[in-house]
């Protein structure tokens, strides 16, 4: 029983960093549930970038005047901050769909979503609006700090070569 409840304190309380601290069996299993909480964290975010693109597509005279009068984007005339904008949200959810530079995927959302939530004038975004900015940021961020997780073209193409000295 103490066996049991030592092993479910440091599964509960293990922060991951060492490989070897949780037995195997659940160490495999929560290699597993890491990749798919990874694949989850990549698609949800790629759909929602994705649409916001294909909806900036769908009219784009109206995305420029929004750009132009509306938005407020740092550094960047309104134009080009239109193009690259409508060009990240499509190019880089399907990378983060491939799991392909997840990575620099994770990084370039966060980016497009943090200008997306800087360049809303602050008393047009709501709380709620404020806080599926912040999920969207640190789904990003996860991805960009972990990778695309074992069920990704990183993790398949990118394995560490079988070690063949022996």
């Amino acid at each position: 029983m103490k066996a049991l409840i030592s092993t479910a304190l440091r599964a509960f309380t293990d922060p991951g960093l060492q490989p070897t601290r949780l037995p195997a069996p659940l160490d495999t299993l929560v290699s597993h549930l890491q990749s798919l909480a990874l694949l989850a964290a990549r698609l949800y975010v790629a759909k929602i970038f994705f649409m916001s693109g294909l909806t900036k597509l769908r009219d784009w005279s109206a995305t420029l005047a929004l750009f132009n009068d509306y938005y407020q984007v740092p550094l960047l005339p309104p134009a080009l901050a239109a193009y690259m904008g409508a060009a990240g949200e499509l190019a880089i959810p399907v990378l983060l769909v491939l799991g392909l530079a997840g990575r620099f995927a994770g990084a370039g959302l966060f980016v497009v979503n943090l200008m997306a939530a800087l360049s809303l004038p602050a008393e047009d975004l709501s709380p709620a609006g404020e806080a599926q900015h912040i999920l969207w940021g640190v789904l990003a961020l996860v991805i960009a700090l972990w990778g695309s997780g074992r069920w990704s073209v990183d993790g398949t193409v990118l394995k560490p070569a079988p070690d063949r000295s022996r």
